[in-house]
């Protein structure tokens, strides 16, 4: 009877490991697509900022009024290309604030060019836009690939049983990449008037 038991117990214990070390390949898997998503946004935020320079180069020839906001959009620039660390929720939050600054603070730019026929109708300018409007079109599904990755991680790291380990090998929820203004309706007043 000791023999069965004994065995019963290392059998228990032995698939205790097993499936400790299942949850916890799972969630360094979950954790490491979610980081390598991250990464994703951050190559289109510096594509986004590498376009930037030129858009502002042309954009300052004709908005001489406009210094301020491009004066707000270097800086932001700047800040949205600095290291971070990844791994830490408050630094990706600060990231992705600053990122989605700078994008709105860029949609102003755009709004301003529009006023400006001369501008709007340069061909560098053109084609200034039409890389930036790409690149931002590559951030969106940049940031819907992670917003989907961070929802896998962290139903995971919410869920019994894997929850329990998760809290062992320090693995956290990542905050989700939240685009400014995009819950925000349309009001059509101000187009109409």
């Amino acid at each position: 009877m000791d023999f069965i038991e004994n065995n019963s117990i290392m059998l228990s214990i032995g698939l205790l490991i097993i499936a400790f070390y299942y949850f916890y390949i799972l969630l360094i898997r979950k954790r490491n697509t979610a980081l390598e998503a991250l990464s994703g946004i951050d190559v289109q935020i510096k594509k986004r900022s590498n376009t930037i320079p030129n858009i502002l180069k042309v954009a300052s020839k004709f908005l001489k009024h406009e210094k301020k906001l491009m004066t707000d959009i270097t800086e932001l620039r700047s800040k949205a290309t600095k290291k971070y660390n990844p791994k830490s929720n408050d630094e990706v939050k600060s990231h992705i604030a600053v990122a989605e600054t700078l994008g709105a603070k860029m949609g102003q730019l755009m709004i301003a060019v529009e006023n400006y026929p001369d501008l709007k109708s340069d061909s560098t300018m053109i084609e200034s836009i039409k890389t930036y409007n790409e690149v931002e079109e590559q951030i969106a599904a940049a940031r819907r690939f992670y917003n989907a990755s961070v929802t896998e991680l962290n139903n995971s790291v919410q869920i019994f049983p894997i929850s329990l380990v998760a809290r062992l090998v320090k693995v956290d929820e990542m905050p989700f990449y939240h685009a400014e203004g995009e819950n925000k309706p349309v009001d059509a007043d101000q187009y109409l008037n």
